[in-house]
């Protein structure tokens, strides 16, 4: 089984007089405005869609997404060029079979909701049930499983004016589940709601597909939501798409000008994540180092505390230089005593905006962890502020609250204990 669920190749949708010899100008080279008594709203688009991925395509008004969306369900046919949805063409195939293919294959959530104002909450869920022939009691059943889902079972008998534009929404979005299908196709789904109606929303969204993984293709305008919603990202202009790739490269690595200029006024904070600005970490030190090699490594990176971390990376704790040094007078060789928990660690997909609570409360750059819990990189606070401005990619130095213990100090301890015995000579090399 393919991991393709959608994919487009040299699409073309133009509307007005002889679209196809439209195409051939177009392919030839012609500007799209030049086109005599034609208008291309669709130009050479070309994507596949995985199975379970949330895949947006956002442009400004004009750009061709909402024609685009029509396109992939055959609402509007294609000029040229194939879609093909699971294997299947979707392209050159009859109209009955185009029916068939959109009452089994994909779904389509609209901006205005398009509910049936006569019929109740559980009958416009069920809606497509009914199309497809399913017994009224089945159907019903189906459709109350959903409304639960969305958290609208309460609703079911109401007629839709009865509820707020976000209920209604959320009802679209339920009749679109109820359909079963694997494809879900929203058209500016949360564009008429109010700014708070329309994040909730949003994250719903989020949680449903958690659980349900289904395909979906999100139009979008709005770069916060594209950013938020998507996996990876589509940014059309003019009918053409001029860059696809993930939240953080559309981000970080814009294609052109247009694009660098359209994400100027993103939300870093809610895009990017640990794993796109930590460093590598430099201040640990082995479980079983001696405290002459913790003194050793907090000297040499001017810091008044270091990771303590296992064989396997595992993140252990927290050793600060002063608790060293009390361990090197006393003739000790091993840090086990000294290790303090460590206050706060990140995962490596949390965002931006989650972490600057956890780098202020931590006396080290903030510790990022995998799933494992292995300390895969650290964050310092002025990285973390740099990295929310547009265009910085180079990291900044360690920065530290806490001052260390005098180098010279430090130097002078080590030099005594060097000559007292070799208690730390078999301590393993600090980890870098």
């Amino acid at each position: 089984m393919t991991d393709t669920a959608l994919r487009a190749d040299g699409l073309y949708k133009v509307f007005g007089r002889n679209p196809h010899d439209a195409v051939r100008r177009l392919r030839a080279g012609t500007p799209r405005d030049e086109l005599d008594g034609a208008t291309a709203a669709v130009i050479d688009a070309s994507f596949e869609v995985r199975r379970g991925e949330i895949f947006v395509v956002m442009g400004l008004s004009g750009s061709g997404k909402s024609t685009l969306i029509r396109t992939l369900n055959g609402l509007q046919p294609a000029t040229e060029g194939t879609i093909t949805i699971h294997g299947e063409q979707l392209t050159g195939a009859t109209a009955a079979r185009v029916r068939e293919i959109r009452r089994e294959r994909i779904s389509m959530v609209f901006q205005h909701f398009a509910l049936l104002p006569h019929r109740t909450v559980v009958d416009n869920v069920a809606y497509p049930l009914e199309l497809r022939g399913v017994p009224r009691a089945e159907r019903l059943a189906k459709a109350g499983e959903i409304l639960a889902l969305v958290g609208l079972d309460r609703w079911a008998d109401v007629p839709p004016s009865a509820l707020s534009g976000g209920m209604q929404q959320r009802v679209g979005i339920a009749r679109a589940l109820a359909a079963d299908t694997d494809i879900l196709l929203m058209d500016e789904a949360f564009s008429a709601l109010d700014p708070l109606i329309r994040r909730e929303m949003q994250e719903q969204l989020l949680e449903l597909q958690e659980s349900l993984q289904k395909t979906i293709v999100f139009i979008t305008h709005d770069l916060n939501e594209a950013m938020f919603l998507g996996d990876r990202i589509a940014v059309m202009r003019d009918g053409r798409i001029v860059q696809i790739g993930t939240p953080e490269d559309i981000l970080t690595d814009p294609a052109n000008d247009y694009v660098e200029q359209f994400v100027q006024d993103v939300d870093r904070a809610r895009v990017l994540t640990a794993s796109n600005v930590m460093e590598r970490p430099r201040l640990t030190v082995a479980e079983g180092a001696g405290p002459r090699t913790a003194l050793r490594t907090m000297r040499d990176g001017y810091s008044s505390a270091a990771y303590v971390v296992g064989r396997d990376r595992r993140l252990v704790g927290i050793v600060r230089d002063r608790d060293a040094m009390k361990l090197v007078r006393s003739g000790e060789s091993s840090l086990a005593g000294i290790v303090r928990p460590v206050p706060q660690s990140v995962s490596v997909d949390d965002v931006l905006m989650d972490l600057f609570v956890p780098a202020v409360e931590s006396p080290l750059p903030l510790a990022v962890t995998d799933d494992q819990g292995r300390l895969v990189g650290v964050i310092p606070r002025v990285t973390l502020l740099a990295a929310l401005g547009p265009g910085t990619t180079a990291t900044a130095e360690l920065t530290l609250p806490l001052p260390p213990v005098a180098t010279g100090e430090i130097d002078r301890l080590l030099a005594e204990s060097e000559a007292v015995g070799a208690a730390d000579a078999a301590d393993p090399e600090e980890v870098r």
